[in-house]
């Protein structure tokens, strides 16, 4: 699968952690939203999930199913040997996780290359690396869902990071139904959720939200 923005549009993340650890939920859950229209699902199991390395691969595997049958792409959150070994269509690496430039070794042409920029730094010496697809860029908002993520950015430094990048950025991070449409007017590609589709009372109807902030933006 070739990468492109448009895949960022409505991007949801997503573990067992997010669906009170429990893996048959999380693919409930996430393909409602795959029938919902989401545009690319990541998965992203936390260090504190209780899944063995066996639970995690079935797991992976069951989402790359999903995510196949309804045509969206994969992304595995830093661990490019899972995602190949899944088929997956591309992989996402973090500040804090493995190297960016060992990554784009193993996976260059094989999986598309997320790569987590929250600073200037960060966004220049991406933009020296032809292999990195997008850029994710958060959290925009105070979040719970990451218990180790950066302070928040605003969206005038959101909007700066856009600038300087030149790939597609996806915001994240403390994104809801009130103020998507102010994160998406920065320039973004798009937005990455978690809690606002996983703690959803109506999940089609929240990504049909998602879908039209987008439209607008």
């Amino acid at each position: 699968m070739k990468f492109e923005p448009t895949m960022l549009r409505a991007y949801l993340v997503g573990g067992s952690q997010d669906t009170h650890h429990a893996p048959a939920e999380l693919l409930t859950k996430t393909e409602e939203a795959l029938q919902a229209g989401i545009t690319a699902f990541q998965y992203r199991e936390k260090g504190s999930s209780n899944l063995s390395a066996d639970q995690r691969l079935k797991l992976a595997q069951q989402l790359r199913e999903l995510t196949r049958h309804y045509r969206v792409p994969f992304f595995i959150d830093d661990d490019e040997e899972l995602a190949l070994a899944v088929g997956a269509d591309g992989v996402h690496v973090g500040q804090k996780d493995q190297r960016i430039e060992q990554v784009i070794q193993r996976a260059q042409g094989k999986l598309m290359i997320g790569y987590s920029c929250n600073r200037p730094a960060q966004i220049e010496k991406a933009n020296q690396l032809a292999a990195v697809d997008y850029i994710g860029s958060g959290p925009v908002f105070p979040t719970q869902s990451k218990a180790d993520a950066d302070p928040a950015l605003g969206l005038s430094r959101l909007a700066l990071l856009n600038r300087l990048s030149e790939q597609p950025v996806v915001a994240i991070g403390g994104i809801t139904a009130d103020n998507i449409a102010a994160t998406l007017a920065t320039g973004v590609a798009g937005a990455a959720v978690i809690s606002m589709v996983f703690q959803s009372d109506d999940i089609s109807q929240t990504v049909h939200q998602m879908l039209t902030a987008s439209s607008q933006s």
